[in-house]
């Protein structure tokens, strides 16, 4: 395993594995068990937004993870009045569990009111999107090799900035980052683009959680998943 690019949200790496087993844990992300709001009591709304509307944007309010106890609630406070024409009404409202507190729920005109009480709970992306943590795709890496003739096509650096750079002559900056195949190259003679055994796997987190726990959980997932099948095939 290499590490090709690490930030707070994302993380990518390649590695050498099957796409099959890849394609088993992009699917187990689905069974990580997250926080989210999954009922809310809509008191007072005087906005212009249904309540539909608003329970809706809650819902998709990414929380910080946390471990419940089976059927146990959070309960979330949100009792804002307008204090002008504009009035934001931010996520952050509802206190620290919000990871995005400047998401924006609704606004209100001056005096107008939005009174709620959201309760959260845990739950897996198979049941709803809500619960995702983020997201897990991979693609094959290929090679990219540049010959004699290839190396003077100096407009690939700028159809392609990422992947390529020319500097005297064309050079492959990042094979991974762009999704080519030879077709792209049909115009340019001397570029060949191979397939390897190698697939570069990409992870990207709502920040409930780590990429890497992300990847470590779906993992335990779908081990889990197999052994429960396993006891229902003996």
């Amino acid at each position: 395993m290499e590490l090709l690019e690490k930030t707070e949200t994302k993380m990518v790496f390649k590695t050498k594995t099957n796409t099959t087993l890849a394609n088993a844990i992009r699917r187990s992300v689905s069974s990580i068990k997250t926080l989210a709001i999954d009922e809310v009591d809509i008191y007072k709304n005087d906005s212009a937004l249904y309540d539909e509307t608003i329970a809706h944007r809650l819902g998709l309010v990414p929380l910080e993870n946390q471990k419940l106890k089976e059927g146990q609630v959070l309960e979330l406070k949100l009792k804002i009045k307008g204090k002008d024409s504009s009035t934001e009404v931010l996520a952050g409202e509802m206190g620290d569990l919000v990871i995005y507190p400047k998401m924006l729920i609704a606004l209100l005109e001056k005096d107008q009111k939005l009174e709620i009480v959201a309760r959260a709970t845990q739950g897996i992306g198979r049941t709803h999107a809500k619960y995702l943590p983020g997201l897990l795709y991979y693609k094959i890496l290929s090679e990219i090799k540049i010959s004699k003739e290839g190396e003077k096509h100096s407009e690939l650096a700028e159809l392609y900035p990422k992947t390529f750079e020319f500097k005297d002559k064309l050079t492959v900056k990042n094979s991974w980052i762009d999704d080519l195949d030879q077709e792209d190259f049909k115009e340019f003679e001397g570029i060949t683009i191979t397939p390897t055994d190698e697939l570069v796997i990409a992870i990207e987190t709502w920040k409930q959680m780590s990429s890497e726990e992300i990847f470590k959980e779906a993992i335990k997932a779908l081990t889990k998943n197999l052994d429960e099948l396993s006891k229902a095939v003996k």
